[in-house]
């Protein structure tokens, strides 16, 4: 197969992937609240992972497949793409003012974990070691995020929740089934098309990871983030945005570390984590001094797109 026809393949599994975790989202969502789970537990777990599915799926079967750098480039460079392109979008559309209070638990853990995951990183291997880590840094972050929730009323997540009136069982359980099927064949085929136009390409599965794959998986977060920009939920943006940078830190990483230990290049600290970290500091000091992610600072995070990329194929 040619690049052209790889590049083909790759977006339709883009599109694949992201019709898939919303369907499973919504299944998934109808499902847990007719077993009485709780709203908030909702948005929280079932939402909050739906958004991550492609980039956890995706370096997981990476992982598998041994293709690690693959899987690693997904993570830091899906948190790259939510921030400035994705939320850089939305602050363009229209300015995000949001009071720092309504995003203060997503801050507080997305910037604990931004200055803590590199310690694990320092020697240039992720290994199962460090994967159980971050899997355990998960696991607690989501227990602190719904105890605070359910003690919290105002804390109920702005999420359009799935009714369940009329819903029978049966199908929803067949939908739940159907799309993570997709979800799983769509990624899969992701990895190796990646691979062979890594190979095709004369780049390596890193680059193709931050890059190409990185973008495509996070489309979820971008349609998500442009609808709720549209409908002025800004804290809807933030906290999707804020959940998935999360979710890729602690559960993507973590994950891909136990399934095949990774050997990590120099650049990925120094490049890739540095450039994630330094965005993230920016729409910290953003919405803690400002109250805002308004046009300029939207721009200024799109400026910086562009010269990542240019920086990941030349450095």
């Amino acid at each position: 197969m040619t690049i052209a026809l790889h590049l083909l393949l790759i977006l339709l599994c883009f599109l694949s992937l992201a019709w898939s975790a919303d369907r499973f989202v919504l299944s998934a969502g109808k499902l847990a609240l007719r077993l009485g789970m709780a709203p908030v537990l909702v948005g929280l777990v079932i939402i909050g992972f739906g958004t991550s599915a492609p980039e956890i799926l995706v370096s997981a079967l990476a992982s598998m497949n041994g293709n690690t750098g693959l899987a690693v480039g997904n993570a830091l460079g899906s948190n790259v793409a939510n921030i400035a392109l994705i939320l850089a979008c939305a602050g363009l559309i229209t300015p995000l003012l949001v009071r720092e209070r309504d995003v203060r638990r997503e801050l507080i853990a997305l910037a604990v974990a931004t200055l803590l995951v590199p310690l694990l990183l320092l020697d240039g291997i992720l290994g199962r070691l460090e994967g159980a880590l971050l899997i355990g840094g998960l696991l607690g972050v989501l227990a602190w995020l719904i105890h605070a929730s359910l003690n919290d009323p105002a804390a109920v997540p702005t999420e359009e929740l799935p009714e369940t009136a009329g819903e029978r069982l049966p199908p929803v359980l067949l939908w739940i089934a159907g799309s993570l099927l997709v979800l799983l064949a769509s990624a899969q085929l992701l990895v190796w098309s990646a691979v062979e136009l890594a190979t095709l390409a004369g780049v390596s599965d890193l680059v193709i990871g931050l890059t190409i794959v990185a973008l495509g998986t996070s489309l979820p977060e971008l349609a998500t983030a442009i609808s709720a920009a549209r409908r002025r939920e800004y804290a809807l943006v933030l906290g999707n945005i804020l959940g998935s940078n999360l979710f890729n830190l602690l559960a993507v990483l973590g994950t891909a570390a136990l399934i095949h230990p990774a050997v990590l290049p120099a650049e990925v600290l120094y490049r890739d984590y540095a450039v994630m970290a330094a965005l993230t500091l920016i729409v910290t000091l953003g919405i803690a001094l400002r109250g805002r992610i308004g046009r300029p600072l939207a721009l200024l995070l799109l400026a910086t797109y562009p010269i990542y990329q240019v920086l990941v194929f030349t450095l």
